[in-house]
């Protein structure tokens, strides 16, 4: 997976204005979506496509049936943004590297698999959002799925095309795979259920890194891992959220309530079971070896920073599911709803050992 900038795609894809400020693509598209669902997704759920009365362009308030005028203003604004932000795109981050003929780039084995989660988390999100924008215009529920399937699929395909035509990366099937499953698991569960009841979601807090000298092999340079890790990842919120994958896990956030007899339980609506993938002394793509623009060369001992996985059990918090009578309350609370509360955790790792965090961030 690479560290870069993002974009959005068209139609209803205004629901994702939060994708451009991320470095890191799969993730990164994530913000963006948060970011328009402050805008559009203020609903509950739309009242029946009988009871047709007219919309107002700039309420909050889901259509009750297909509104042009709100489909139309949906489109023109996706459109401007996708178009915008493909340009900037190519501009601030590809300009720096050559173009080539289109190819693939088999990078599997690259930082154990977080980036694929990350595609997972981001396509999932990317069809929830366009989703919710697009019952605000009154859509059936069938169409906005498909629709949203479609423009999610679309604005990373966008990315992976760009990627294919750049020297420096190149069209990852694999990316692409991790996208085609979290349109599919958005797909199945509207399908099935008419809700999502397992939500994919993000948590992360910037680690302590070593600060001790780290001598190059050729003993001619020094520098800390803390130096490195701010170099690959950067050190912001953000950066750290949704590019570290040393802090960063992917959640799959299971709604509990909604898989029992409502009848027979107290359980509260709110409360999840979410199940987390994370990484550690991730320091390099494919291993723990760099090489500076001047050829000096660093290898850490993979005995002391040996690369892992991690495997969390925590509970979590269904903000979608707070009852507020408030709509730019639940308009807030659903702009949060990619965040993974930070609860206790218990960690299984292959490294063999059992950690439990008192609070997980």
């Amino acid at each position: 997976m690479r560290l870069r900038f993002n974009e959005i795609q068209n139609d209803l894809e205004a629901n994702m204005g939060f994708f451009a400020l991320l470095h890191i693509k799969p993730v990164r598209s994530t913000l963006l979506l948060a970011c328009l669902a402050c805008t559009f997704t203020v609903r509950g759920q739309a009242p029946p496509d009988s009871l047709a009365t007219p919309a107002k362009l700039f309420s909050l308030q889901p259509a009750v049936s297909f509104d042009k005028t709100r489909f139309w203003a949906m489109t023109g604004t996706g459109t401007a943004i996708y178009g915008g932000l493909s340009a900037a795109l190519g501009k601030s981050w590809y300009q720096d590297y050559p173009l080539t003929s289109f190819h693939t780039f088999n990078d599997w084995n690259e930082w154990n698999q977080m980036d694929k989660a990350g595609h997972l988390f981001s396509t999932w999100t990317a069809c929830n959002y366009v989703f919710e924008g697009a019952r605000w215009t009154g859509m059936k529920r069938r169409n906005a799925m498909w629709t949203s399937v479609g423009v999610g699929l679309g604005i990373m395909t966008t990315i992976e095309t760009m990627d294919g035509f750049s020297e420096q990366w190149g069209f990852s099937f694999g990316d692409m795979c991790f996208n085609l499953t979290g349109a599919s698991v958005f797909a199945a569960q509207e399908m099935a259920w008419k809700a999502q009841r397992i939500q994919f979601k993000v948590s992360g807090i910037r680690p302590g890194y070593p600060q001790e000298p780290l001598y190059s092999t050729d003993g001619t340079l020094i520098t800390s891992l803390d130096e490195r890790a701010a170099g690959l990842y950067g050190t912001n919120f953000f950066n750290v959220l949704l590019k570290d994958y040393n802090a960063l896990t992917v959640w799959a956030s299971v709604n509990v309530h909604s898989f029992v007899k409502q009848t027979d339980t107290k359980f509260p609506k709110w409360l999840n079971l979410a199940f987390g993938y994370g990484a550690g002394n991730l320091y390099g793509g494919t291993q723990n070896r760099w090489e500076t623009e001047d050829g000096v060369v660093f290898e850490l001992d993979p005995v002391r920073y040996p690369r892992h996985r991690q495997y969390y059990l925590s509970l979590d918090v269904d903000w979608s599911r707070i009852p507020t009578k408030r709509r730019w309350v639940k308009v807030a609370l659903k702009a949060l709803n990619f965040l993974k509360m930070p609860a206790p955790a218990f960690e299984l790792n292959t490294l063999g050992k059992a950690r439990f965090h008192y609070l997980h961030w």
